[in-house]
């Protein structure tokens, strides 16, 4: 009898697996990419309006329904088909940052960075931090950043400490902007980048380090950012900040992030807070820029 109700038991639970095993999947990826896009989008510039109009939603669309008010509940269900279009345009940023990233997965990577590149940036980085030079250096990977190198000078150099920390000096022409590298050469200086409009930053953040996270927010380049006023050199990646290193964690940084190495993302990764730690010390931007286009480290 026994064995009868376990294969019966057996059976019944084949049928039922085998009837609805494609909404279990469906349930587990929809709950994936929920969960991943709730963890994308939350510090953003429109999650508050995103959050805002699905409580807006759900409020009226219950109220639509306990109180039967049909007009309301008609209408509701009318705007929800302008919803999609209304999500791309808050979240535009957010949306082209994502693809860009999606596209440049490590699956689909072929740009790997040289170990003496790392060598010669944290040099280069080190020896402006020791002489309170600012500086502002973008590494090309997968999204082409031409656009960016076209609003400078082109260069077209080997990468060495010496040529960055001249080009950084503030009695050169080429100082004031961002330096552009491509497959481990100096592709062009004095370039414009895209400033971060973000509302979460800190307020003390410079122009140079806003321009850093700028151009992480716009494609997957990686930016260096050394302070003129501290000395403290942050990386920013992914629309992210990292701040005050030591040559060796500079570098050990560094390779992860580059030599495609798996890595954890650090706490540092928080925008506004803690992760700004020395951030602090900056001064804040200034209002009079004239035709300055980065250097505002300094008081």
């Amino acid at each position: 009898m026994i064995p009868v109700l376990a294969f019966s038991l057996i059976e019944s639970v084949g049928d039922f697996i085998g009837d609805y095993w494609r909404s279990g999947v469906e349930i587990g990826i929809l709950w994936v990419v929920i969960y991943y896009s709730y963890l994308y989008f939350k510090g953003t510039r429109g999650a508050k309006v995103l959050t805002g109009l699905l409580l807006l939603l759900l409020t009226f669309t219950l109220l639509s329904q306990i109180l039967k008010l049909q007009v309301i509940y008609w209408l509701i269900r009318s705007f929800t088909a302008f919803l999609a279009i209304a999500l791309v345009v808050i979240f535009q940023p957010e949306l082209r940052r994502a693809l860009a990233a999606l596209g440049s997965q490590h699956i689909f990577s072929t740009v790997t960075q040289k170990k003496e590149t790392i060598e010669v940036l944290a040099e280069a980085a080190f020896e402006l931090s020791n002489r309170h030079l600012g500086a502002l250096i973008a590494l090309e990977r997968e999204t082409n950043v031409h656009a960016f190198a076209e609003s400078g000078v082109t260069v077209d150099s080997e990468l060495s400490t010496e040529l960055i920390v001249t080009i950084f000096h503030p009695k050169t022409p080429l100082h004031d902007g961002g330096l552009i590298l491509r497959n481990d050469r100096i592709l062009a200086a004095a370039c414009i980048f895209p400033v971060s409009q973000r509302h979460d930053l800190d307020r003390n953040l410079g122009l140079r380090h806003r321009a850093g996270l700028g151009i992480t927010e716009e494609s997957d380049a990686l930016a260096i950012v050394v302070s003129e006023e501290t000395g403290i050199v942050s990386i920013c990646h992914r629309g992210r900040i990292e701040r005050d290193f030591d040559p060796d964690e500079f570098k050990h940084r560094l390779s992860q992030l580059l030599l495609l190495e798996k890595y954890e993302e650090s706490d540092s990764e928080e925008l506004g807070g803690e992760a700004l730690g020395a951030a602090g010390r900056e001064h804040p931007l200034v209002s009079h820029q004239k035709d300055h286009r980065y250097d505002l480290d300094k008081p």
